[in-house]
């Protein structure tokens, strides 16, 4: 159960790493590109802006490595920002490309409620995320509480990526996987034990 929690500058990680090692994973925070290449899996966390991300990931070399880690067929899991970096781009940024590992542009929430969209929030599960193993314990057919922090997300909440999708005045993707490659817009370490488990079962891969 060996994970590699990529440092790039984007926020406190030590949440992420510490959720990780409670469900038995022993976890390397790397800025490494060579590390990342040869992690066994792979998450990308994220807080903040998607230009400054998005930036910092490429002139630090570990873009491409992600490229090169997810091209070698192992589990990828990006978090929070670190799932919205995984599409081709987002309005928070334009001009700036993301990884493009699935298709779409991430786009700022469609609701007159305030953002960001902060706090607990149901996440309804398509059929397909009952046999996904990172959502083993978890999906089914009554929706589970996350905890949520964004103003940006991807609105296309009926995608063929999509496993879970949130409602805040519109819908949204919470949830998505795309082979090897998965991503979730809530943050799993402070989503108490529900969470933990994602966490898990993705160390568990």
């Amino acid at each position: 159960m060996k994970v590699a929690v990529l440092d790039y500058g984007a926020g406190n990680l030590r949440s992420m790493v510490r959720a990780l090692e409670h469900e038995g994973a022993e976890v390397t925070l790397t800025s490494d590109p060579a590390v990342a290449r040869a992690a066994e899996r792979l998450v990308l966390p994220g807080q903040g802006h998607f230009g400054q991300c998005m930036t910092r990931l490429e002139e630090s070399g570990l873009g491409d490595a992600v490229r090169e880690f997810i091209a070698a067929e192992r589990p990828f899991l990006g978090v929070c920002v670190g799932m919205q970096l995984i599409y081709d781009g987002s309005e928070e940024a334009p001009g700036i490309p993301g990884l493009g590992l699935i298709p779409g542009t991430v786009k700022r929430l469609r609701t007159d409620l305030p953002l960001p969209h902060v706090g607990w929030n149901s996440v309804e599960f398509v059929r397909a995320a009952e046999s996904d193993p990172v959502l083993d314990g978890i999906a089914g057919p009554v929706p589970r509480y996350f905890y949520h922090v964004h103003t940006y997300g991807v609105l296309e909440a009926d995608g063929e990526h999509v496993l879970g999708r949130c409602t805040y005045d519109d819908a949204f993707a919470s949830i998505v996987r795309s082979d090897n490659v998965w991503g979730i817009q809530f943050h799993p370490e402070k989503s108490q034990e529900d969470g933990l488990r994602i966490l898990g079962n993705f160390a568990r891969l």
